[in-house]
């Protein structure tokens, strides 16, 4: 199981390279604000725990590990953003409180907060109460 500091570098990688198709240390440094140094590191961490190849000079690549861990990283941040936009929270804080609150909640909250989304999506009316609650 990954630390949150690994989860926070596997899920980096994973989007840079979705975004990008590839992930080089200076790239993942400056999306995390580390120095390259921490990033090598971590790197090679992952890469003894088959998250992903490092090759020193050429570049990594994730494992089929990596990428599912990844995809699942991505996805829990998109839900949390999108669970903290429905409820309201200011567009300027989300990605602090996401940040702040990722990695410590358990796969079942991640299904109950999935649930709430749905709830509320699937009758527009329930949003507009509930943005009339948050105005009182």
């Amino acid at each position: 199981m990954p630390t949150p500091s690994m989860e926070d570098y596997i899920e980096q990688i994973y989007s840079l390279i979705e975004t990008k198709g590839y992930a080089r240390v200076s790239d993942i440094a400056e999306s995390l604000s580390v120095h390259p140094s921490s990033v090598t590191k971590m790197v090679q961490k992952l890469d003894k725990d088959e998250y992903l190849v490092y090759e020193k000079y050429r570049g990594l690549i994730l494992t089929e590990k990596g990428k599912m861990v990844g995809k699942r990283l991505l996805d829990r941040h998109a839900l949390l953003e999108q669970f903290l936009e429905l409820i309201g929270v200011d567009k300027e804080d989300i990605l602090y409180n996401v940040e702040g609150i990722e990695h410590h909640l358990t796969r079942s909250a991640l299904e109950r907060i999935r649930e709430v989304i749905q709830y509320f999506e699937a009758d527009n009316t329930r949003i507009q109460e509930l943005r009339m609650l948050q105005k009182k």
